[in-house]
């Protein structure tokens, strides 16, 4: 497989080389830039654009929620970005989520699931794991006791609901064509029409519409 291109958004060295150490273990990352902040990212982004962006929240001059916003503005869904950051708020997490981050991780999580959450956010476009979940199903209950219908204004077709169902499964373009006997070219029309109907930015706020919307349990 093509080498997964990765940039390093933080304001600590240390923390941007002790990753860059563990990449060198994998043959298939290779980490194409490094900043300290929003601002000098941007810039970068102008002569390069990397596969996937792990970004720190809290930096100097732009910080990673007014980057992340700016990104998604220019390049859309294009360049994954993986939240890398101490902060552990409900309100941060989902908030995030919902406006373009394709995972959230904590700065003390093992570098093995961050590799894992790499190869997740290039391959399916999205990484959920515990802290994400547990914040959103937190949201869900402060906001409501009752169970979530799907949003009966929006009508799915039977092939879509299969496809939303598919990507929740973590599956690929690829796999759930196999799966669905269609091309991968077909499941990205698909995909993007279902974005189009829930009024998503990317995939991880489809998976984010399932769950709310009891699509999948």
């Amino acid at each position: 497989m093509a080498k997964i291109r990765i940039a390093i958004a933080d304001d600590y060295s240390i923390f941007r080389d002790g990753l860059k150490v563990g990449f060198t273990r994998d043959k298939n990352l290779e980490v194409i830039f490094e900043v300290s902040d929003g601002h000098e990212l941007m810039q970068k982004l102008e002569e390069v654009q990397p596969d996937v962006i792990l970004m720190d929240l809290k930096m100097p001059g732009m910080d990673g929620i007014e980057a992340i916003k700016l990104i998604r503005k220019k390049y859309e869904s294009d360049i994954k970005i993986l939240v890398v950051t101490m902060y552990d708020d409900v309100k941060f997490i989902i908030h995030l989520m919902e406006n373009g981050a394709n995972g959230y991780l904590l700065k003390n999580t093992d570098p093995k699931e961050i590799r894992k959450a790499i190869y997740s956010v290039h391959e399916s476009g999205y990484y959920f794991n515990d802290i994400v979940t547990k914040a959103l199903l937190k949201k869900l209950t402060i906001k409501s006791t009752s169970k979530l219908s799907l949003d009966q204004t929006i009508e799915f077709s039977e092939r879509e609901l299969d496809v939303l169902k598919l990507i929740c499964d973590e599956k690929t373009a690829s796999e759930i064509g196999t799966e669905l006997f269609l091309s991968p070219r077909s499941v990205e029309g698909i995909r993007m029409r279902i974005i189009e109907k829930t009024g998503v930015r990317n995939t991880a706020g489809l998976v984010m519409f399932a769950i709310k919307n009891g699509v999948i349990d």
